[in-house]
């Protein structure tokens, strides 16, 4: 089977090794116009960088906070600065917007929009609400990408046939169409937008060249795959692999606190295999949109497409998603052995973000903590300097938790002190001196008063 210039080589029977394509010098300006719908973490990095690559980019967005923040040039997400928003805001490469009005005769739109479960079960109502909207400003030779992450087939069993019913056109014959998988990862600052290869799809070898031709102008290196399903898979694995690992770790620290085993000495040590050891550590829980969400996925669509339980997937959501649990229950035993109950003990959380250095707290561990917290009647505060004090969708349990700065005072005032998330912002010999006792989640500190997960 012949293989289109560009997008990888045939090494096997059934079998594609994609190619890395790198990114040819800086392109010129008026690439063309780009629709980004979702200016989230995904969406905003996406839309503010194809502006600045050359296209001139609608970043659409139903919720009207985000959108007039965006038109007053300010930014909500670490990794897009308003300095550098504003700018093209005053050129005129970038706008912002909640009229689907202004998302007509784009030559190119990006969908990242969240794709949340549902009791359990993958929500994909966002993905329809958004195609069909842009199915409607959809005109030939278009070309539509779906970022958002979702199980294997959702391009071209949902999204293809509501473009096509929402335009009158035929994907891959009047219009083109593809899948991407987004690898945003808020806060670091090593691997961003521009420098993590970007895997590429299309439903055709038209389609492909399309796609790809559009992140070779924002990216540094695409990686072609040979069909949306193989990309759409490839999201859920690579986020699947963090969280089974990531529950490994988990588990082995629950046992070996119970041994008397340091964990965390013992994944140094092993991390100092130069081979077939990758470093996972532990920690309270998981977070963000990937790791509680996407492995459902794949766990749904192989039980659906297969008949079989993914049975990694669910033995890490069991491990965890009981890691908040585990926290409340060394803390509660903590607080006993001196002599301090959790009812009305003051308890000051440091973090309430799912990882260091990042406002995101979506699907945060420190919601579910605090939750169980003050269900025992303790006395929550939190402290962090990223999280703004209304954090959707948590925000029903954060903002029952009274809000304070990581001083001296509250310190001492403190029965218990619990860091959550390892912010740089943090003083850590200010929170080992003045604390009487610090549950250690991100083996940060030292001390007779401090006890790591």
């Amino acid at each position: 089977m012949p293989v289109l210039p560009g997008t990888g080589v045939r090494s096997g029977p059934g079998e594609f090794a994609p190619q890395e394509s790198p990114t040819p010098p800086a392109p010129p300006a008026h690439l063309g116009r780009a629709v980004v719908v979702g200016q989230g973490y995904v969406g905003l990095s996406l839309a503010v960088r194809a502006a600045e690559s050359g296209y001139a980019v609608v970043g659409y967005d139903v919720d009207k906070e985000r959108v007039t923040r965006l038109v007053a040039g300010d930014s909500y997400i670490e990794d897009v600065t308003s300095g550098r928003l504003r700018p093209l805001l005053t050129s005129g490469a970038y706008r912002a917007s909640r009229d689907p009005a202004d998302c007509e005769s784009f030559d190119i739109a990006v969908i990242t929009v969240p794709t949340p479960l549902r009791d359990g079960l993958p929500d994909l109502s966002y993905i329809t609400e958004s195609t069909r909207m842009v199915g409607g400003f959809l005109r030939r030779g278009a070309t539509v990408v779906l970022e958002s992450t979702t199980y294997p087939g959702t391009t071209e069993e949902l999204v293809t046939p509501l473009l096509e019913a929402a335009s009158g056109l035929v994907a891959g014959r009047d219009f083109h169409l593809g899948y991407s998988p987004e690898r945003i990862d808020p806060g670091n600052t090593r691997w961003h937008l521009e420098n993590t290869p970007k895997v590429v799809s299309g439903v055709d070898g038209a389609s492909l060249r399309h796609v790809e031709a559009f992140y070779r102008a924002i990216v540094e290196t695409t990686v072609p795959v040979s069909n949306c399903r193989t990309a759409e898979l490839s999201k859920l694995l690579e986020n699947t692999f963090r969280h089974v690992n990531i529950a490994l770790v988990n588990e082995l620290a629950v046992f070996a606190h119970e041994l008397g085993i340091d964990v965390w000495e013992a994944i140094d040590a092993a991390a100092t295999k130069p081979h077939g050891f990758l470093r996972f550590v532990p920690g309270p829980g998981v977070g963000g949109h990937c790791l509680p969400v996407d492995p459902s996925y794949l766990s749904w669509w192989a039980e659906r497409a297969a008949g079989r339980t993914f049975r990694f997937v669910e033995l890490a959501n069991d491990v965890n998603s009981h890691m908040p649990d585990y926290v409340v229950r060394r803390l509660t035993d903590a607080l006993a052995r001196r002599g301090t109950a959790v009812d009305g003990a003051r308890i000051l959380l440091l973090g309430l973000s799912y990882k260091a250095d990042t406002s995101d707290a979506r699907e945060t561990p420190a919601a579910r903590i605090a939750e169980l917290l003050l269900a025992r009647g303790a006395d929550v505060s939190a402290a962090d300097p990223h999280v703004a004090h209304s954090v959707p969708p948590a925000s029903g349990v954060l903002d029952r938790v009274r809000r304070v700065t990581a001083g001296a005072g509250e310190l001492s005032a403190a029965d218990a002190v619990v860091l959550l998330a390892d912010h740089k912002a943090f003083d850590y010999d200010l929170i080992a001196a003045r604390s009487s006792y610090v549950l250690d989640c991100r083996h940060r500190l030292g001390g007779a008063n401090v006890d790591v997960l």
